[in-house]
């Protein structure tokens, strides 16, 4: 069961039909606008009760526009979100410019109007994946280790599409005025985050600044040496070469030293 949401009636529509048109999508609820779509929360219909009765969220996923009027989609989605069980989120909008506080609010997929079928059809198959997930033995319930999968997926709109690039795949990032250029081993893309933000949520993760312009997953970090104007690091085995900056020096000395010893 799924929740559409879009306060074009024409853009509703086509939403609900794309979804109906799915093999895997058993019913829709169509909503308006936000205030229509949170009124659900408090329906007395018997399937919707039912899934509250059995711990099941009250709807599979909700996909939802963001620019209404009254609550915004991105607004009436933190309800949602904030529930436990919480639906899994997608939202089916015509501003790329929401992409990241999609991604940092936990959703699942941002589907770019106007869209296709099978645009929505890989939406609906991420949806899937984690329902999936979600069902199956927790990790170390068949006598195995705990597996902990925090990777970070950063959005990238790519002609309209928006591509999920995981944060494990990054081998380092050059900052671009107020976007941050991702280098991984198939190419790179650019984003609008600051290095700055990429530098505070990624620290725990491994990466470490060395220049004011360049964020590296210290892991791959091959080698530091002195070379004209100063240190630099070579990443991984394609002998790339960044500058160290002499602020950073020290601490990356001290990362790479500690690295060393836990490694």
């Amino acid at each position: 069961m799924v929740l559409a949401v879009d306060d074009e009636p024409n853009g509703l529509d086509e939403l609900v039909h794309c979804l109906r048109n799915s093999p895997h999508v058993a019913k829709v609820f169509p909503a308006i606008d936000a205030s229509e779509a949170l009124r659900l929360l408090s329906t007395d219909d018997p399937r919707l009760r039912e899934r509250k009765d059995r711990g099941l969220p009250i709807v599979d996923a909700v996909f939802a526009d963001i620019d209404m009027p009254g609550l915004s989609g991105m607004e009436m989605s933190r309800v949602f979100a904030a529930l436990r069980p919480s639906p899994c989120l997608v939202f089916v909008t015509g501003h790329a410019e929401e992409a990241v506080n999609a991604f940092d609010l936990g959703a699942l997929d941002y589907v770019l109007k106007p869209y296709q079928q099978d645009r929505l059809d890989r939406a609906i198959s991420r949806v899937l994946d984690k329902l999936a997930a979600a069902a199956a033995p927790p990790p170390g319930a068949m006598g195995g280790e705990p597996v902990k999968n925090d990777d970070e997926v950063i959005p990238v709109e790519l002609a309209g599409t928006t591509k999920l690039i995981p944060r494990s795949s990054v081998r380092w990032v050059e900052a671009q005025g107020d976007y941050a250029r991702l280098f991984t081993t198939e190419g790179s893309h650019l984003v609008r985050i600051p290095l700055a933000q990429l530098e505070e949520r990624w620290e725990k993760a491994g990466f470490v600044r060395i220049h004011r312009s360049f964020l590296v997953a210290l892991p791959l970090i091959t080698e530091l040496r002195m070379g004209q104007g100063g240190y630099q690091v070579v990443i991984g085995n394609e002998e790339k070469v960044l500058p160290v900056s002499r602020r950073h020096t020290r601490a990356l000395k001290d990362r790479l030293v500690g690295s060393g010893r836990n490694g």
